[in-house]
């Protein structure tokens, strides 16, 4: 039974009159706990009581515990929930950039929705950025409940107040791209592709007309490039070209590396697997790509398919000052000097161009040619919502359909181009007639191109 003791105020040293009440109770240990503050005695007692009616129940939380600092908990918990690299380099910016300055020292039992949700409002970034500090804090308090330091979340499943412009949040949004801005033309992507030459090109081509996003294409290992699907379809099998995004090694990262405690250890560059099983998976290839594909691992002595001509790994920064960026940008010519060659000039293509605007690319395609739900979301390795994503599956023909689509794509800005060759490789003339049959029993990857 709990019980309440006097705490008498002390004032220069001596006891005055003045007294609060202390709650004493039984802790589940059997220890004696107390909790000062109390104005009467009842309320010390009604206190108490409910401690010791929660420890009977099991449910009972430590008052010391409770008032853990949020940042000591947030480094016992980032111990505790390793992740990929890159995700845990990010979890560490948010936490010093943005979480630790407003909570590191403050109780886990004083933080609360309605301050949570203010301070964000105000934070120094983009508010994409703003919710994923909100999200990471909310995962570290619930780490906390399920440590016993807490009773509930009090973030769990709330909604922030979004931003409004002019009414005291910083000026820290960029204005919204128009969506022209995120796909490229195909007739731009051939040019870039040519300017770049067969080795750097052929990155871009492959992006474009694939999906596969960048990590995914600096980690490429000709072992996982063109290899075969062959499934059964219409009285014998259908088969084509696939490069694989590898289980264990499918996507390059690059991070600023982090210990256990959070303190920081350099850049790495390192091949990890995949973020989400959904992106471990087998993208078919158009014939036009396959052939490109077949050349170029011809000539290039390397293991990885589309690394640096020494052989080294892409930094994503280098790739893309060094080479897509002239290529798309433009840049001056330079003329012959002591130690340097003479460089013509390249007139803009399309400035701002990015590898992630050629993933965004291949799905405006495929949504272009009209590719099916069920193949679209497999081959972009995207998670399909709602209940079709269980009932609806990809098809031989489905596969054929987007093949033709984007190989269609490819023809037709090389015709607008008035090209026959990339990197004078693939000729547009057609295969002679008496050839095999594109009839669904037997479709094979170089169909109607030649050798140029």
């Amino acid at each position: 039974m709990a019980y309440a003791e006097k705490v008498y105020k002390v004032r220069n040293g001596k006891r005055t009159k003045q007294f609060t009440w202390r709650a004493c109770y039984k802790k589940a240990d059997g220890s004696k706990g107390t909790a000062p503050g109390f104005p009467t005695k009842k309320t010390a007692e009604d206190w108490g009581n409910a401690q010791e009616a929660a420890i009977r129940a099991n449910r009972w939380i430590d008052p010391a515990l409770q008032r853990t600092m949020f940042g000591e908990f947030a480094r016992t918990w980032m111990k505790a929930k390793p992740k990929r690299g890159a995700t845990v380099s990010k979890r560490w910016n948010l936490l010093e950039q943005h979480i630790f300055p407003k909570w590191e020292h403050v109780p886990l039992n004083q933080i609360n929705w309605f301050d949570v949700d203010t301070w964000q409002q105000h934070l120094p970034c983009d508010d994409v950025t703003a919710g994923h500090a909100v999200s990471l804090m909310s995962s570290i308090m619930t780490g906390a409940v399920d440590a016993k330091k807490l009773t509930v979340n009090p973030l769990y499943a709330r909604r922030r107040t979004r931003r409004t412009v002019g009414v005291g949040a910083p000026a820290v949004a960029k204005p919204r791209k128009s969506d022209e801005e995120k796909w490229a033309r195909p007739e731009i992507v051939l040019q870039i592709a040519e300017r770049l030459g067969p080795a750097v090109g052929l990155h871009v081509l492959t992006a474009a007309f694939t999906g596969l996003g960048w990590g995914e294409t600096a980690a490429l290992h000709r072992r996982n490039v063109l290899l075969t699907r062959r499934q059964p379809h219409d009285g014998g099998f259908f088969t084509c070209p696939i490069i694989r995004v590898d289980p264990d090694e499918g996507e390059l990262a690059e991070y600023e590396g982090r210990d256990e405690d959070g303190r920081k250890t350099g850049m790495v560059l390192r091949l990890e697997p995949p973020k989400n099983e959904r992106r471990i998976r087998d993208v078919d290839v158009p014939p036009f790509l396959a052939e490109l594909l077949r050349f170029h691992l011809q000539d290039w002595p390397h293991e990885y398919v589309f690394c640096t001509p020494s052989g080294t790994m892409w930094r994503r920064s280098n790739f893309a000052s060094s080479q897509l960026r002239p290529a798309a940008d433009g840049r001056p010519a330079l003329t012959k000097t002591r130690g340097r060659a003479e460089r013509p000039g390249w007139d803009p293509i399309m400035p701002g161009l990015t590898m992630r605007a050629l993933r965004h690319t291949h799905d405006t395609y495929q949504d272009q040619i009209g590719v099916r739900p069920a193949l679209m979301y497999e081959q972009a390795g995207h998670a399909r919502p709602g209940i079709k994503a269980v009932y609806q599956h990809p098809t031989p023909a489905m596969r054929q359909e987007r093949l033709d689509g984007l190989q269609a794509i490819y023809e037709r800005a090389m015709g607008n181009l008035g090209w026959e060759t990339l990197w004078g490789r693939v000729s547009l003339v057609k295969a002679p007639k008496g050839g095999r049959p594109l009839n669904g029993s037997q479709m094979t990857a170089d169909e109607g191109l030649m050798v140029a």
